[in-house]
């Protein structure tokens, strides 16, 4: 994606089944655990970039002695080497049971009291309670006013805090009225049934009971793994293979609204907990965010490429001679593979040959340090940089692959300013994503509707042909919805309902043109139900469709209007 999107965080939980001594006779390391955490979260990497995190636990602590230690960083430079520096080889972090998490920091807060794990301390350790998880809540205000009515004082409003509270305040109810180890099942299914939001948890007690939990929508993606060594839960499949070398089929998924506990004797079981809900996994993970390596996105990604191949060669004319194939870095490449296993025979078919290589290269050392707005904005297009040669100038059409168009910015300031250097006569951006039309708030950075390049297009074409109304009684439906209890609609649709897909897609490639450019631009955008046909297991799609999983959801796309149309700026969740 050539727009920086922030992220959800990444989470990574470890429980070593077998006491210390068996990992330094087999492995000979005395710290086995933590050396396979720092592996967890240097893989996990593009997910946390403000902020890391790790606990440790002992589990056999001396009397007098703390049972656990927690380290965490906002460095500026790089907060995941910041923590590793100062954990590795440091007492107390060599426990049987390791709690890790990056952090993106949606809300702007740098600070380290925003980083995870979150600590509810008790000289009890069956009450004590450490959580980390990828979450974003749309009901935090509700959960708020429940420890208001409770008696509670919470000291914040953050859902994080809340979640920790929630969860530790059934734990001590449940300590109160039952000796030995927590009914996990019943303490999660009170504390987190009542959210609306997305989130995958993890989390222990004192003890050294242990819980990976995810959403029942599966919103938020969460993996587990476990032999007769370890058990371990992550964010992310490749980094669980990486640490552990194990088979994509051998790591699992969290399963949703089931809890997967490692109890304190080692044992491990999945309960279940939420209620039953309809899956709708975040399919952005696999256009975007997820890596890769993983077998199953990589597959997905192909398929997209090649779902693209029609629309693509159409807005070419079918020129194969006069055109040339290439893709924005860095996760834009597998799309383009998948787009030229498709090409190639195509073209074969018909005498030609296909033209592609990599025209753009991103310059991962670049920093911008000019302090002149002026001279900082001609930097900024020479944060990619470009192959000569390979396009003929007055000639040829340029395609190139994005995975996604959000915003728009980058492509417009950095990314279509140094292309047309080359020359083409025409350039043509295809993007593996259906136009991102809808604001998320689970997790994924796009707070506001403004901000989004295929919103904007849609209130300049109804401003060009004369139907700004539209915008007003789209804004009063969503004003009265948010007046109303329960459910809503989503009244955003409205306006994109009164646009053809066609027109919306030419705005879209104006708004994108920069001043000055030569080539003409035209953009290609993935359909929804080729979308759909590429990733079949994962129908979170609100981003494109505003189909969200909750009520909040709902609200939130609401309140997003009803705040561009007042020209606030507020974030809408």
């Amino acid at each position: 994606m050539s727009d920086a999107v922030k992220h959800e965080c990444a989470v990574a939980l470890l429980r070593l089944r077998k006491p210390s001594e068996y990992y330094f006779s087999k492995y000979g390391s005395a710290d086995y655990g933590f050396s396979k955490m720092a592996l967890l979260l240097e893989k996990q990497h593009n997910r946390g970039q403000d902020g890391a995190g790790i606990a440790s636990l002992n589990l056999a602590p001396e009397p007098g002695a703390p049972a656990y230690a927690v380290e965490r960083s906002a460095a500026s430079e790089d907060p995941l080497a910041d923590l590793l520096g100062r954990c590795g080889g440091q007492p107390g972090f060599d426990g049987g049971l390791l709690l890790g998490h990056l952090r993106y920091a949606t809300y702007g807060r740098h600070e380290v009291s925003a980083c995870h794990p979150f600590v509810h301390d008790s000289c009890c350790l069956r009450r004590t309670l450490l959580l980390a998880g990828n979450f974003n809540l749309t009901s935090a205000g509700d959960l708020f006013d429940k420890f208001l009515k409770l008696g509670h004082h919470p000291k914040s409003r953050a859902d994080g805090y809340l979640i920790l509270q929630t969860i530790a305040h059934y734990l001590e109810q449940d300590s109160n009225l039952h000796p030995g180890t927590p009914d996990w099942a019943k303490i999660l299914r009170q504390a987190l049934n009542e959210l609306d939001g997305a989130f995958t948890l993890c989390g222990f007690n004192g003890l050294g009971d242990a819980f990976a939990i995810r959403d029942p929508h599966a919103i938020r993606p969460g993996y587990f793994y476990f032999d007769d060594e370890v058990f371990t839960a992550a964010s992310e499949r490749p980094a669980i293979q990486a640490a552990f070398d194990c088979s994509t089929s051998e790591v699992m998924e969290l399963p949703p609204g089931k809890a997967v506990i490692a109890r304190a004797d080692g044992g491990v079981e999945i309960l279940d907990c939420l209620d039953p809900a309809e899956r709708r996994s975040c399919v952005f993970e696999r256009i975007y965010f997820s890596r890769p390596n993983d077998a199953d996105v990589h597959r997905e990604r192909r398929h997209l490429g090649k779902a693209l191949v029609p629309a693509v060669v159409q807005a070419a004319d079918g020129d194969f001679d006069n055109t040339f194939f290439s893709c924005i870095p860095n996760s834009a490449r597998v799309s383009f593979l998948g787009m030229l296993e498709t090409l190639i025979p195509l073209a074969s078919h018909q005498d030609r040959t296909v033209r592609f290589g990599e025209v753009a290269i991103k310059d991962a050392k670049f920093r911008t340090f000019i302090a002149d707005a002026d001279s900082r904005k001609e930097l900024y297009m020479h944060v990619y940089d470009v192959t000569y040669g390979l396009i003929r100038p007055g000639t040829d059409t340029l395609v190139v692959v994005d995975d996604s168009i959000v915003r728009g910015n980058t492509m417009r300031n950095a990314i279509l300013p140094i292309l047309d250097r080359l020359g083409p006569k025409r350039i043509i951006v295809a993007s593996s994503a259906p136009p991102v039309k809808y604001p998320d708030c689970y997790g994924i950075d796009m707070a506001s509707a403004g901000d989004l390049v295929a919103f904007r297009a849609a209130v300049s074409i109804l401003k060009k042909t004369g139907r700004a109304d539209l915008l007003k009684k789209a804004c009063e439906s969503a004003k009265k919805a948010l007046k109303r209890s329960g459910p809503c609609d989503n009244h955003v649709r409205e306006i994109y309902d009164a646009i053809p897909e066609e027109d919306l897609h030419r705005e879209i490639a104006l708004l994108l043109t920069p001043p000055g450019l030569k080539a003409e631009l035209r953009v290609v955008y993935q359909t929804v139900d080729s979308l759909r046909s590429c990733c079949p297991d994962y129908p979170g799609d609100w981003y494109f469709t505003g189909d969200y999983p909750t009520p909040g959801g709902f609200r939130m796309v609401n309140r997003a209007l009803v705040l561009f149309m007042e020209n606030n700026q507020v974030r809408a969740y």
